[in-house]
């Protein structure tokens, strides 16, 4: 990768740092205050106690959902169920997956192909599967319907996309990211440099947070753009950073992007069911997800894309390297089964083949819960719910302890804290598996606890908090 002085292509050295604008994070205090706020509501009760956690369960109008999925057991008690705090990786089976996906196997048996058409199956044919789960898609993502597709897996859709809007010249053919994107991204990335005939030494631009610090300026992201703009094609972030926890100031990517003439495009895989997303109002080119994880659909299911609509009438000649297959073809006349391609409007025109119904059925099983909550709610409880799980490890466990090095502006970050241990982070991620906590680590420090707005409870931060304490500052062989 091309080397620079301005955070970019490797860690910086201390002759390698950013300059540009303050710190873009908030004080300490801004997280803790809404803490204080429910403190005082709740008439003094100290934070870390089960009474005040269970006193802000009881003041939570979403605590219903937890009843509407299945949580594994805990190790030790076949009759008590985990903590789990690891939706960033996989979320929770809702309890509605398993008659959404039967339903469409029993239509299966029942007709046999003729399920796939509303003169037969009238309720949800699978002509038109992707199409039950859309519009609740496009309203978490802040997206119009049109400007959505549900197909492929995540790094296929990213492919898809870059091969249409990467459209590399001799001036603008370098890609800019974050540099510690997560490998799927990165390997991407660099191939589609390589397939249009360039190097990623030298097409590929990463950027890497100031010396000492663990995320990235927004901006030094905006000077890195200005500075890079007349050779830029493309600039593709993340948008919740899967290793930090960092939900990047995604409106202000786009604009400095598009005011240099650049292309938008993010990776939306800890984003999308996370934090708010208004993907049509901020103008960036295309996005792609995964459903997998707060999304609830299961391990490996169906993802999704977005296309902005400015783009939704292309041609086939607007979008050369657009790959394209039957299922893009317009609506009204694909079965006519003619060889003349024409797209249908917007994202769905980079659909390739029909949809996989049971995937569809288990993404329609969490996306109709997301309908009936509502992203509004969900960000309000997760903001809640992260800033006291930050309050007490700060408070209970400490910084001797351990570091969070998780954004502490609440706008600037999800569900997810990342913590780095003083200690051996492997032995603490066993002990407390042994304790019933299911949480997740990504060499080479990072331990990732992401309490879920849908399914967890402030009980469940305190009762890990309590835990991670006791084995952090306890005695005994639990002791790290």
């Amino acid at each position: 990768m091309e080397m620079s002085a301005q955070c970019e292509n490797g860690p910086p050295t201390k002759k390698a740092r950013c300059e540009e604008g303050p710190p873009s994070a908030a004080p300490a205090e801004a997280g803790e205050s809404v803490i204080q706020a429910c403190v005082r509501k709740s008439g003094g009760l100290t934070p870390f106690s089960k009474e005040f956690a269970e006193w802000m369960d009881a003041q939570d109008d979403l605590a219903s959902f937890k009843e509407e999925f299945h949580y594994p057991p805990a190790p030790t008690s076949e009759s008590s169920s985990c903590i789990y705090l690891c939706g960033n990786s996989l979320g929770l089976q809702p309890k509605n997956t398993q008659p959404y996906v039967l339903e469409e196997l029993e239509k299966w048996q029942r007709w046999g192909v003729e399920g796939h058409f509303p003169g037969v199956n009238a309720t949800r044919p699978w002509v038109t599967a992707d199409e039950d789960c859309r519009d609740d898609m496009a309203r978490i993502v802040g997206a119009k319907p049109v400007e959505i597709a549900v197909m492929n897996s995540l790094t296929v859709n990213l492919h898809l996309l870059m091969c249409a809007f990467y459209r590399p010249t001799k001036q603008r053919h370098k890609i800019m990211m974050e540099g510690k994107a997560f490998p799927s991204d990165k390997f991407a990335v660099a191939s589609q440099i390589t397939h249009n005939g360039f190097d990623p030494e030298t097409s590929l631009v990463e950027l890497w947070p100031r010396e000492g610090e663990h995320t990235l300026r927004t901006d030094d992201i905006e000077a890195a753009i200005k500075a890079r703009g007349q050779e830029l094609a493309v600039v593709m972030f993340s948008g919740v950073q899967y290793y930090t926890g960092q939900f990047f100031q995604l409106d202000r990517i786009t604009r400095a992007a598009r005011e240099q003439g650049c292309l938008v495009g993010f990776d939306l895989a800890h984003a999308v069911g996370n934090v708010p997303l208004q993907l049509h109002d901020w103008g960036c080119d295309f996005a792609c997800w995964c459903t997998y994880k707060y999304l609830n659909s299961g391990p490996g299911n169906i993802a999704g894309a977005f296309v902005h609509e400015r783009h939704a009438n292309a041609g086939v000649s607007d979008l050369p390297g657009r790959l394209t297959g039957w299922w893009g073809h317009r609506k009204e006349d694909r079965f006519e089964m003619e060889h003349h391609f024409v797209p249908s409007p917007g994202a769905q025109s980079f659909m390739l083949s029909n949809p996989p119904v049971l995937c569809v059925a288990a993404l329609r099983a969490s996306t109709d819960l997301f309908a009936r909550a509502g992203m509004e709610r969900l960000r309000a409880k997760s903001l809640k719910l992260t800033a006291y799980l930050e309050h007490l490890i700060h408070t209970e466990v400490g910084q001797e302890y351990v570091e969070i090095i998780t954004p502490n502006d609440p706008q600037q970050r999800g569900c997810q804290l990342s913590l780095v241990f003083k200690s051996d982070m492997g032995k603490v991620h066993e002990a407390l598996g042994r304790h019933g906590v299911v949480c997740d680590i990504r060499k080479p420090s990072v331990m990732r606890i992401a309490p879920a707005p849908l399914y967890n409870s402030f009980s469940d931060v305190f009762d890990f908090v309590r835990l991670l304490r006791g084995l952090l500052l306890g005695s005994g062989e639990e002791k790290q």
